[in-house]
């Protein structure tokens, strides 16, 4: 899978490419990361890619020119100036293969969900903004989706770039040492993940649940599973509207409710 991402400071990736899975992922070839300096395309002596909005206020804004130029020579997006059907014909078809998503704290939510959806397409451009904001016209004729990686205001899109290429990539077969890893993750079953333990068999007078040790993988499942659920209901009830529950668990689930009730 190929990111293309677009930066003022692509220096600030140098260090994550470089460690764990993501190092691994692009040494095995599963991963490429191609960064793309937006100031290498301005056209004036002195780089500029930011100016300030038009109707007064406070900050910056992320100039359109050297973003189209950027997302449009490495993508192949042709620019054909004022004839914009043809340009939204050229974005439209780039659109079915390549997401070109902007980075934003008015996009759409980040989760498991999109995480899956963007690891079935081969190659998808990010672009990173930076100061007050985007000029609009970025936003609307350029990008095809917008994400938002939380409801909090980052200095720049390059931290949210780099959540989403860690989450995207490890759904990618071959890059987890597990290949089933990603279906038992938090959130990847619409519920929060079930605990898991390791040796030694007890720490500090704390030991591990009985049926972990018990070789019956029938009920080391239907424990996890109410471990999952039990886990949900403590801490994200809200997942369990769009959970796929089965008459057993929603059993078990009335019976969480009843003994809380009584308590």
């Amino acid at each position: 899978m190929r990111f293309d991402v677009f930066t003022l400071f692509p220096a600030i990736f140098d260090s994550p490419l470089k460690e764990s899975i993501l190092k691994r992922a692009i040494d095995a070839g599963l991963l490429e990361v191609y960064l793309h300096n937006i100031r290498d395309y301005t056209t004036d002596k002195h780089h500029i890619t930011d100016d300030y909005p038009y109707g007064g206020g406070g900050g910056m804004v992320m100039k359109p020119e050297p973003v189209f130029a950027a997302v449009e020579s490495v993508l192949g997006i042709r620019d054909r100036g004022s004839e914009i059907g043809d340009r939204e014909s050229a974005i439209s078809n780039q659109q079915s293969a390549i997401p070109i998503i902007l980075l934003t704290p008015q996009g759409r939510p980040f989760n498991q969900s999109v995480a899956w959806e963007l690891s079935k397409f081969d190659r998808v451009a990010l672009i990173c903004g930076r100061y007050e904001g985007f000029d609009e016209r970025i936003r609307e004729q350029l990008v095809t989706d917008e994400i938002s990686i939380g409801d909090y205001v980052l200095t720049g899109g390059e931290l949210a770039a780099l959540v989403i290429l860690d989450a995207v990539i490890r759904l990618k077969p071959g890059v987890l040492g597990d290949p089933g890893g990603p279906l038992d993750d938090s959130h990847s079953t619409g519920l929060l993940e079930y605990p898991h333990y390791t040796r030694p068999p007890e720490f500090r007078g704390w030991k591990v649940p009985e049926v972990l040790l018990s070789g019956n993988h029938a009920k080391i499942e239907r424990w996890r599973r109410e471990q999952s659920l039990w886990r949900t209901l403590a801490r994200r009830p809200d997942l369990l509207q769009q959970a796929e529950l089965s008459d057993l668990d929603r059993a078990f689930l009335a019976r969480l409710e009843g003994d809380r009730l009584d308590s």
